[in-house]
């Protein structure tokens, strides 16, 4: 890219930084230290500014540059993650938002404790939600390298590298000094930037083909190499059975692995009431279904006005298809209008990839303070709220450092493909352990310490010998096989194994359930009544 593009894109985002560390700097003077304040910014956020944060939050490298990119590579295939993605809020809004805001204070763990012996649980599903969070900050720093590489030309390693290094080093500045204050500010200020950029964007490629969706459609295809076959499922997902399981894998990944999601959960607690997490819900449906159909036209434009020769040569995964889209749309490489679009585009997408990051931090140095942490010091040494706090903060710096170490393992592979891994594990070890434990009677502590780890482990072992790792020359590892299990995302198998295990490891426990404590939890998911 020219030296124009490279200098306006890199002040569009030492702006965004200068003002996110601002906004953080500012909410580091006027916060209390407590943990509520830190973990939940106080429940003080209204349904619509926490909507505006979900979306903040969800909408993520993964959907501005991943989905449109696997669009722009497969067509009618590509568009499952926009599907899928979009569906997994019904089971959110009609299972989970109102129930876990009831029945729980910081995470996860809280609404599975109220009625098991907590120790153990806490263990468990601070472990989970620790996984599922390294695994979608690995998404995030992928997309930092991509970009940034793009930026640059794609020549240079090094500063591929030393991205994603300082995107690890701003999130935990972030998470450490400014709590979910900062970060939810961060997420509303993404919010709005990436609707408005990702309109821009809708509106300039349907005039360019004046309004009429069906040329857009058909010039896709044409510039796509595969002709009709580019609108018709099957191009990545029909190459035979074991391609259709993964298809199914995928889809059922993404619809029940949101509902698992702890950056997203954490989320719900930031409001003052259950009917307030509801109409948050509502607002980021709206937001995000309106996104996601943006997204389809983005990636048709980019295999239509890009060719999807040119998206691959530039990313194998397709990652930099909106970005060269915008290009073309602005005027072509060289021309003052493409300079200027791409650099907001990329600034945008740099923006989408810091509020995720900072979300999806804080959620889990809180996993790891509130409930591994509380769970495995000494007896007898009451919870201290700050100590735990200052805990959270190591822990923010600690998953930084994974996430960035994975990060650059992990740089040649699609986003939307590892936020699909990221989904998948949630889905197998979060969902059955909180479904179960709202919904079911006679739940045991058990139950939920085999539901957990029989969904984690398998999915995370299923995913380390699969074609993502090696075996494959798109593979972390392309040097090696050592791959045994032959689908590329583990839900289809993983997530029965989850609700298995926690069926199985209740009936088997000696432990009975405690029925007054599920009556007390049942009342209180229902109705509110002591609610924290």
């Amino acid at each position: 890219m020219s030296g124009d593009h490279q200098t306006l894109a890199l002040l569009l985002f030492s702006a965004f930084v200068a003002v996110t560390l601002g906004i953080t700097t500012w909410v580091s003077r006027h916060r209390h230290g407590s943990a509520e304040e830190f973990y939940t910014g106080g429940r003080l956020f209204s349904p619509m500014e926490n909507g505006f944060a979900i979306a903040g939050d969800y909408m993520s490298a993964a959907s501005f540059l991943g989905i449109s990119g696997l669009i722009a590579l497969f067509g009618y295939d590509g568009m499952l993650y926009s599907v899928g993605f979009l569906v997994a809020w019904l089971v959110v809004l009609l299972l989970v938002a109102e129930l876990v805001r009831n029945c729980g204070r910081f995470t996860l763990a809280d609404v599975v404790a109220a009625r098991m012996r907590e120790r153990p649980v806490r263990i468990a599903a601070g472990t989970s939600s620790v996984a599922v969070s390294v695994l979608y900050l690995v998404a995030q720093m992928v997309g930092a390298g991509s970009l940034v590489a793009l930026l640059l030309g794609g020549t240079s390693e090094a500063a591929r590298a030393w991205t994603v290094i300082g995107v690890g080093a701003l999130m935990v500045v972030y998470v450490t000094l400014g709590g979910m204050r900062a970060t939810t500010w961060i997420q509303i200020v993404k919010a709005v930037l990436l609707m408005a950029g990702t309109l821009a964007l809708t509106v300039l490629v349907l005039l360019r083909f004046h309004g009429d969706f069906d040329a857009l459609l058909t010039t896709a295809a044409e510039r796509s190499g595969h002709g009709k076959e580019f609108l018709a499922p099957g191009l990545a997902y029909g190459g035979g059975w074991t391609a259709r399981f993964d298809f199914m894998s995928l889809g059922l990944a993404l619809v029940l692995g949101t509902a698992g999601l702890p950056h997203i959960l954490s989320r719900f607690y930031t409001v003052p009431t259950a009917r307030a997490a509801r109409r948050s819900v509502v607002w980021a449906i709206g937001l995000i279904g309106g996104f996601y159909l943006m997204t389809i036209v983005l990636g048709f434009g980019a295999a239509a006005l890009v060719g999807t020769d040119e998206v691959r040569a530039s990313s194998a995964a397709g990652n930099t298809a909106v970005p060269l889209l915008a290009l073309d749309l602005g005027g072509g490489a060289g021309s003052t209008g493409g300079t200027v679009l791409f650099a907001v585009v990329a600034a945008v997408a740099f923006a989408t990839i810091l509020a995720v990051v900072a979300g999806i931090t804080l959620a889990s140095s809180a996993s790891v303070a509130h409930d591994l942490y509380a769970s495995l010091k000494r007896p007898g040494r009451g919870r201290k709220p700050r100590g735990e706090v200052a805990v959270a903060r190591l822990a923010a710096a600690g998953i930084g450092a994974v996430a960035i170490a994975l990060g650059l393992l992990a740089r040649d592979l699609n986003v939307a493909f590892l936020v699909g891994l990221a989904f998948a594990v949630a889905a197998s070890a979060n969902l059955p352990v909180l479904l179960y434990s709202l919904f079911w009677r006679n739940f045991t502590t058990r139950g939920v310490v085999w539901s957990v780890y029989g969904g984690l482990v398998p999915a995370v072992l299923l995913v380390v010998f699969s074609p993502v790792v090696s075996g494959s020359p798109e593979a972390i590892f392309p040097g090696v096989d050592f791959q045994v299990f032959p689908l590329q995302n583990p839900g289809l198998v993983s997530i029965p194994l989850g609700f298995l295990a926690g069926w199985l490891g209740t009936v088997l426990s000696r432990e009975r359930a405690d029925e007054a404590r599920h009556a007390e939890s049942e009342v209180r998911s229902l109705t509110g009544a002591g609610a924290v």
